[in-house]
């Protein structure tokens, strides 16, 4: 299980990115940047699909601020691949298949009895540590304002505030 400011684990999965391009993602490919886990239940749910396009849409945001992003859930590369064409379109981040749930097991995100990943999101720093999980309800969508806001604290390297946002005092070190 993956806690906050342990060695994340590492993986290799099959991935598709764009509108369905097969990829093979790691952790270990993006060491030296920050990495945001987007952990989630199925494609072709009600709430997946709203984080997701969310992400996307707010890519180049992270990427500013020298993050990458991968979703992972238990979903095969041809049901993420069926997803793209027939309801997401194109997907700025790649879509892991954790099929086998090895993955989702390794990180702590795997709900056994349901089956599938939990709503679940860690960054990842670039040395490879945890410095933030967030685990949601599977009936109510995560805020991709805070990833953003706590990829942004982080980067500070100081103690930040709640409700605290670029350009607000920090607490210091």
């Amino acid at each position: 299980m993956a806690r906050i400011l342990d060695r994340a684990p590492d993986f290799k999965l099959p991935a598709v990115r764009g509108r369905g391009a097969p990829v093979e993602v790691s952790l270990s490919a993006l060491a030296g940047r920050w990495a945001v886990l987007l952990f989630y239940p199925r494609d072709f749910t009600a709430v997946c699909p709203t984080e997701v396009l969310e992400l996307s849409k707010r890519m180049p945001e992270l990427r500013a601020l020298g993050a990458e992003a991968i979703g992972i859930s238990v979903d095969d590369l041809d049901t993420h691949r069926r997803w793209i064409e027939e309801k997401l379109g194109e997907v700025a981040f790649p879509l892991a298949a954790d099929p086998d749930r090895v993955v989702s097991r390794a990180y702590g995100a795997l709900l056994e009895r349901e089956g599938v990943a939990a709503r679940a999101t860690f960054v990842v720093d670039p040395e490879g540590v945890v410095q933030y999980a967030a685990f949601h309800n599977l009936r109510v969508g995560r805020s991709i304002s805070e990833i953003v806001r706590v990829l942004e604290a982080l980067e500070t390297g100081e103690k930040a505030p709640a409700e605290w946002r670029p350009g607000a005092p920090t607490l210091g070190r």
